[in-house]
């Protein structure tokens, strides 16, 4: 992933090559899960307004995020401001139920040209700029879904093709299936990483250096968790995620509340947002945008005011000392085998290089 200068010099808002393609996206991302839910249509396109005029041209969405509404709405406002829409780079998602019969879902060639066909129609453009597989389909022949993502490149109805979600053997595997049967490469993975979230980094993100694919982190404040707003043991309150629902998903309250770790992280992140007088978040999304392999962060906001307060982590350059507190503090615990260092120094043992 290339680091781009910044573009048009009116935001400090960076830019790199969408992984081992020549497309160039901002290196902060507008996630639009929220759209249609915790935002309604006036408050997404408020969002999409400002998101563009701050130096942001990278767009994800997904064709089940409100069962195809977010789509919607993001074709609406492209066709409402068709100068935009020639800037902006437009992601996407299928391999997940859209209806109940058996062959709604998953990423056949069957079930992934009807999706592919109702993400151009809901978005209302001719050319899907990324199209993503928002998981492993272990029923489908790889190969089979990857020569329909090659016939669709070379049909024009997308220009890349990624995956989200996946292991790195998985990940592995596609690069050099399409490369054996000629199939063109994947560009791209979005998986869940932040500094609460660093598991990734024992396989999938050398995967993804090894193969030049671009990381594209989703939930990168882990549910709002290294935006500094909630306190050790004191139940979640008010209108937050965890305020509204304490046991919601894999950023639940009480299992991270229970672990130390967590806590030195934030305490670590704080002390280096008050030296800097910089929010937590920025801190946060600031470390990951200076993670190896990274191409653009997802942000995931409800309005236009934690809009801004997460893009003012694109003027936000950590030192090396600040970075490395940070990698220290969160570093993942891992078993001395086979990714501790006595692995490492397992290859150096008992060769006798004289015979």
């Amino acid at each position: 992933m290339n680091d781009l200068p910044r573009i048009g010099g009116q935001t400090p808002m960076h830019h790199r090559t969408l992984g081992n393609s020549g497309t160039v996206v901002s290196t902060y991302a507008l996630g639009t899960m929220t759209f249609g839910a915790e935002a309604d249509e006036s408050a997404s396109h408020a969002i999409l307004d400002d998101y563009v005029a701050a130096g942001g041209n990278f767009i994800d969405t997904a064709d089940v995020y409100g069962r195809g509404v977010s789509e919607e709405i993001i074709g609406r406002w492209l066709a409402a401001h068709p100068t935009q829409a020639e800037q902006v780079v437009v992601a996407t998602k299928g391999r997940f139920a859209m209806g109940d019969a058996p062959n709604d879902l998953g990423t056949s060639r069957r079930h992934l040209r009807r999706a592919l066909d109702a993400s151009l129609r809901r978005l209302g453009v001719e050319q899907i700029d990324l199209y993503q597989m928002h998981a492993w389909d272990g029923v489908t022949p790889l190969e089979e879904s990857l020569r329909f993502l090659d016939d669709a490149v070379r049909s024009g109805k997308i220009a890349y093709y990624g995956f989200s979600n996946v292991l790195g053997w998985q990940l592995t595997k596609a690069v050099h299936v399409a490369r054996a049967n000629g199939f063109t490469p994947p560009v791209t993975l979005q998986p869940q990483y932040s500094l609460l979230v660093r598991e990734i980094e024992s396989e999938i993100v050398p995967a993804c250096v090894d193969a030049s694919i671009g990381l594209l982190p989703w939930s990168p404040l882990a549910g709002g968790w290294l935006t500094g707003k909630y306190q050790r043991d004191s139940d979640p309150t008010g209108a937050t995620r965890l305020g509204e629902d304490p046991q919601r998903g894999m950023e639940a309250w009480e299992p991270r509340n229970k672990q130390v770790g967590t806590w030195r992280i934030l305490d670590v992140v704080q002390d280096i947002a008050k030296t800097r007088e910089v929010s937590a978040a920025e801190v946060s999304l600031a470390w990951l945008e200076a993670q190896p392999a990274v191409t653009s962060v997802i942000l995931g906001v409800r309005d236009t005011h934690q809009l801004a307060a997460n893009l003012g982590a694109a003027s936000v350059l950590l030192t090396p000392d600040e970075i490395e507190r940070l990698n220290e503090v969160s570093a993942p615990i891992v078993s001395d085998y086979p990714y501790g260092q006595a692995g490492v120094d397992q290859r150096h043992r008992d060769i006798d290089v004289s015979t």
